[in-house]
């Protein structure tokens, strides 16, 4: 089975999205962060599910509503591994750049 891993930055936009969602309503908060890592474990059988993007990089849909979230992430087929690199609401411009 594929391992799964969330670089510092995707946690950091996890934390982010949290933060923001505590503001406005605690339980969407909790909710919305148990979505996207229930969904990312679908990448642990069918890594390739996700849409390709630039870059050798894919893209896991995440619906929620009438949007939802996006995560960007990296697929090693040698490690068997994936790699979250971002994670962000569908609505956003891009990702941030990994300096910051």
């Amino acid at each position: 089975m594929t391992s799964v891993a969330y670089a510092p930055a995707a946690l950091g936009d996890l934390e982010q999205l949290t933060d923001f969602l505590l503001d406005i309503d605690a339980g969407a908060a909790i909710d919305t962060v148990e979505l996207v890592q229930s969904a990312v474990e679908i990448l642990r059988l069918h890594p390739l599910i996700g849409r390709p993007v630039e870059a050798g990089l894919r893209e896991l849909v995440i619906s929620r509503g009438r949007s939802g979230y996006l995560a960007l992430y990296a697929f090693d087929p040698l490690r068997d591994r994936v790699t979250v690199l971002a994670v962000r609401h569908q609505r956003e411009a891009g990702y941030a750049s990994p300096d910051g």
